[in-house]
């Protein structure tokens, strides 16, 4: 018997009142896949260590569906290849990229695995193999790694990633509040994305731009010809938000201020040298513009106390 991180032990109980019990294998002591396992039980949510026994057998995620290793099975000839015996798991469509998101909220929070692994529950391992392979976990684990990543299932499973924010229903009893400029400039913090708008010759535009905050001004890098740099020896407007789907919760901020290239040589290394991200948008875009807001303004939606 070998098993893969994120394949399922299933035991199907001899006795007549037994009851079948399945659970996802959280943690390998060999590096060969062979037993004991370390099993975290869909009836109970708990991990124990596991020999399994000969009503025993695995059930492996290959291609999106599910291939059983049976009690008693024969093993592979000598020398089949990987594939011919057990295939890597391997998993279709967004869930494939649930290791990749996990990883980059992990990173975003600055937690390490072992910190991160702590909190949902989980071994350093078994993390590792969900941020490195393809894999599509249990929903428990999901959860788990949601909770201990401050986000949700949601958003780990990439659902709604081509939809526009905002389609779940209101909460039963939303409250609206304004923010005030603390608030506000905290929730700006130091970078993200944000939307400028601008007059540009074909008319209004806003468009998304990936922002940094130095020294209370709000910089951000694009190209002479594109649309942001429309926003140069002008008064603009600046948003940022963020949205809760789960809770149908958020927050806006707006900044409107003038903008302004910034020319000096060594103001422009700081800021490259110390940009959190580059454009998303890519190519060529060397021409820093900074707001600096004259007015900070923003309202949160959360649910009502009582």
């Amino acid at each position: 018997m070998k098993a893969h991180l994120g394949d399922q032990l299933v035991i199907e109980q001899t006795r007549s009142a037994g009851a079948r019990r399945d659970g996802e294998i959280v943690g390998l002591h060999h590096e060969d896949g062979t037993p004991p396992y370390d099993v975290r039980w869909s009836d109970t949510d708990e991990v124990t260590l596991v020999f399994p026994g000969p009503d025993a057998h695995i059930r492996h995620l290959e291609h999106g569906a599910a291939r059983e290793q049976q009690p008693g099975a024969a093993p592979a000839p000598a020398g089949a290849a990987p594939s011919e015996v057990e295939a890597e798991p391997h998993v279709t469509g967004r869930s494939a990229d649930v290791g990749r998101r996990v990883a980059v909220e992990r990173r975003r929070r600055n937690l390490s695995r072992e910190e991160t692994a702590r909190r949902a529950r989980m071994s350093p391992g078994y993390l590792a193999y969900l941020e490195e392979r393809p894999a599509d976990p249990s929903m428990a684990t999901l959860i788990r790694l949601a909770d201990a990543l401050g986000t949700t299932v949601s958003a780990l499973r990439g659902a709604g990633t081509d939809l526009p924010p905002g389609l779940g229903q209101a909460m039963l009893h939303p409250e609206l509040r304004d923010l005030d400029p603390e608030e506000c400039r905290a929730l700006l913090s130091t970078h993200g994305v944000g939307r400028v708008a601008v007059s540009a010759p074909d008319g209004p535009a806003v468009v998304p731009v990936n922002y940094d905050v130095v020294d209370d001004a709000i910089v951000f890098r694009t190209a002479p010809d594109s649309t942001p740099a429309a926003a140069v020896g002008t008064e603009v407007a600046f948003e940022v938000d963020h949205m809760d789907e789960a809770l149908s919760q958020g927050w806006s901020v707006l900044a409107v201020g003038p903008a302004s290239v910034v020319t000096e040589p060594g103001a422009v290394h700081s800021l490259t040298e110390h940009a959190h991200t580059t454009p998303w948008a890519g190519g060529e875009r060397q021409m820093w513009v900074s707001i600096r807001p004259a007015h900070l303004t923003g309202r949160r939606i959360t649910a009502a106390d009582g």
